[in-house]
């Protein structure tokens, strides 16, 4: 039998980018489940269609795309935060899913970001990205949002 090499499925990273104000509450509660808690958190999901739909309902308040292998390396090493919550409640019967884990240590699921040298885009936040502003998707440039941002 051979053997299929193995598929490196991609990531996405979405950031958030408009404020609290003036938020739908479904939107604000796909935000929640994402865990884009404030302004310039990261977070980084498997390209999924449960997460794409979510990623899609929010568009109008995150920033979207592809992140690659490299620019999630240096996201783990200059933003990533060690994780010291609790794993399980006191009696073991439910597991919490808020770390990750990446080269044996248990970091936060999200990222906290300074703002883009040079800004989001020639429009600001309240335009896409297509017409030259920073919401919605954004493909491979996310990668190039995020260095601007570490």
């Amino acid at each position: 039998m051979e053997k299929k090499p193995e598929v490196r499925q991609k990531r996405l990273a979405a950031i958030r980018v408009r404020g609290l104000t003036m938020v739908n509450s479904k939107i604000q509660d796909t935000m929640k489940m994402l865990r884009l808690y404030k302004n310039n958190f990261c977070i980084v999901l498997p390209n999924t269609p449960v997460y794409t739909g979510m990623l899609k309902k929010a568009k109008d308040y995150i920033t979207w795309g592809e992140i690659d292998d490299e620019t999630f390396k240096t996201l783990v090493e200059k933003r990533g935060e060690q994780f010291s919550g609790r794993e399980s409640d006191s009696k073991n019967k439910i597991k919490y899913n808020d770390f990750i884990v990446i080269d044996n240590k248990k970091m936060k699921r999200y990222f906290r970001l300074n703002a883009p040298r040079k800004g989001f885009g020639r429009k600001g936040v309240k335009h896409t990205f297509q017409q030259g502003g920073a919401l919605g998707y954004r493909g491979d440039k996310i990668n190039d949002l995020i260095k601007r941002m570490v």
